[in-house]
C-alpha cells in the first residue's frame, strides 16, 4: 500500500462574536519526515509564527482508497 501524508495548518478565531475555522493546506507529502521538515521552516514564517505547534496537523491517507463520503453529506443548514 502507498500512503501520503497531507500538512495543514489550522485555528479557530473570534470575528464578531462568532467562530470561525482558518484551515490552510500546505501541501501532500511522499513520508511524514518530509511533512515534519516542512513543519520546521513554516513554523517561523509571519502569521505562522502567531499560532502555538499543534496548529500544524499531519494526515495520512492510503492512494487510491476511497474516503468515508460514499453516502454524500449533509449541508450545515439541513443539520439544524
Amino acid at each position: 500500500m502507498k500512503y501520503v501524508y497531507l500538512l495543514q495548518h489550522s485555528y479557530e478565531y473570534e470575528y464578531k462574536g462568532e467562530i470561525f475555522d482558518e484551515i490552510k493546506i500546505i501541501g501532500v507529502f511522499a513520508t511524514k519526515e518530509n511533512a515534519e521538515k516542512v513543519i520546521d521552516k513554516y513554523n517561523s514564517l509571519p502569521g505562522f509564527k502567531d499560532h502555538p505547534l499543534e496548529c500544524f496537523h499531519i494526515d495520512k491517507f492510503e492512494v487510491d482508497n476511497i474516503s468515508s463520503w460514499d453516502e454524500g453529506f449533509l449541508k450545515w443548514e439541513d443539520a439544524y
